[in-house]
């Protein structure tokens, strides 16, 4: 399949014509593979993401724990 990219700032092409030689590749080769990695990084899972997944689910993390287990023994201590 082919794509097309139409209006592409000239400093965009320059990077990227240099960034493909630097990568020893033509233009449509540095672009297959900017592509690529960009899909491949969508499958993996960022440590902000993580945690917010975590959160969502009512899990903590042990920062909060501590806290928990500290408000609780405070609470405890003034009765």
């Amino acid at each position: 399949m082919n794509l097309s990219i139409k209006n592409v700032p000239k400093e965009w092409v320059q990077h990227l014509r240099q960034r493909a030689s630097k990568h020893h590749r033509s233009l449509q080769g540095e672009l297959l593979s900017i592509l690529e990695d960009s899909l491949n990084q969508q499958d993996k899972i960022s440590p902000q993401s993580l945690l917010a997944e975590l959160r969502q689910r009512g899990l903590r993390t042990p920062k909060e724990s501590v806290t928990i287990v500290r408000k609780d023994r405070d609470g405890r201590e003034g009765h």
